[in-house]
């Protein structure tokens, strides 16, 4: 009987009470949950780690989960059950979500189906575990919300992180010029090989004037912002006449003075994957398996870290020197 009860538990990291790093406890008693009708259980080889699962777990996020919680959405692995609807997927089959219900820090996580896809044979698992919020998260601010257009301008603010990286690759994939910011040598070179025609250090003093330079008078069509509490006020001055910033990173208030958007009739648009319509997702699932297909879909992943020091993974996503990729937990 003892080893029937340890197969049906399984280690997670939970959540109970909102704070530093420090409260992310990984425990190895959590019961494995079952997929209701409609969902599958998923054995998490890698889990991606994001931003905002920091800000949630930290209590500032306007969306609080009921404690205790297991953190995590973005996962890849290998369906073990499926709930009696479910029909696109059967036991064994290689998947990534975008989404999960009991929380992808853990050995096993269930999902929603329509949240799950098939996952390449092109990939391996943490590369799977970099695609769901990044890539969605991209696509919404270049197209659902920043109305890009081919042969348009981007640039791209924190271009060498998960969603950063995605932007980059998209936007290449669609026709758009990129140019991306990032904050050593090896992200710009990240950048560059991921999609961007230029690359600026956003630690070197005169940047602005590096990418003003090389944008020549008409300034940028569109920006894609990681760190809006830095970036906003600047951002306002590199857009061209009508030009889009999309706030898709924030960590804190900035100022600005409002008459800049006037002056170029500028739009501050905030963007949260969270608050798509099932017909945005669908779209962004086809545009994005068609990538994997086409091959400028390359998800990349930086730094690993097993499932016990995920508060460390927590505290590096904020305060590292610089990002070099999707960050990743392996179970």
């Amino acid at each position: 009987i003892a080893m029937a009860v340890t197969r049906n538990v399984m280690r997670a990291v939970r959540v109970f009470e909102f704070g530093g790093p420090e409260v992310l406890k990984l425990q190895s008693d959590i019961l494995i949950p079952d997929p209701e009708e409609n969902q599958v259980l998923i054995k998490v080889h890698a889990c991606g780690v994001n931003p905002v699962e920091t800000y949630i777990r930290s209590g500032s996020y306007a969306r609080k989960p009921a404690l205790p919680y297991t953190p995590g959405s973005d996962v890849a692995g290998v369906i073990e059950g499926v709930g009696k609807h479910v029909t696109a997927f059967k036991k064994g089959d290689r998947v990534f979500a975008m989404d999960t219900i009991s929380g992808g820090y853990a050995d096993y996580a269930v999902a929603a189906a329509n949240r799950v896809f098939p996952l390449s044979d092109k990939f391996d698992f943490k590369q799977g575990a970099a695609i769901g919020i990044p890539y969605f998260t991209a696509y919404r601010a270049l197209f659902h919300k920043g109305r890009a257009r081919a042969g348009e301008s981007v640039l791209v603010h924190g271009a060498s992180g998960g969603v950063g990286i995605a932007t980059c690759q998209i936007a290449r994939a669609y026709g758009l010029k990129v140019l991306g910011t990032a904050g050593t040598e090896e992200g710009m070179n990240v950048v560059l090989r991921n999609g961007a025609h230029q690359a600026f250090n956003h630690r070197e003093a005169n940047y602005i004037d590096k990418i003003k330079e090389c944008t020549g008078m008409e300034g940028v069509d569109l920006i894609i912002e990681m760190l809006s509490n830095v970036n906003l006020a600047t951002d306002l001055q590199l857009l061209s006449c009508a030009g889009r910033v999309m706030v898709v990173g924030c960590r804190g208030p900035i100022e600005i003075n409002p008459r800049d958007t006037m002056t170029k009739e500028l739009s501050i648009i905030g963007v949260s994957l969270f608050l798509a319509t099932e017909e945005e997702r669908r779209e962004c699932a086809t545009a994005l398996l068609d990538g994997i297909e086409a091959g400028w879909l390359k998800p990349v992943v930086g730094c690993a870290y097993p499932l016990e020091k995920a508060a460390k993974a927590h505290e590096d996503i904020i305060h590292s020197s610089g990002a070099r990729g999707k960050m990743v937990l392996l179970p």
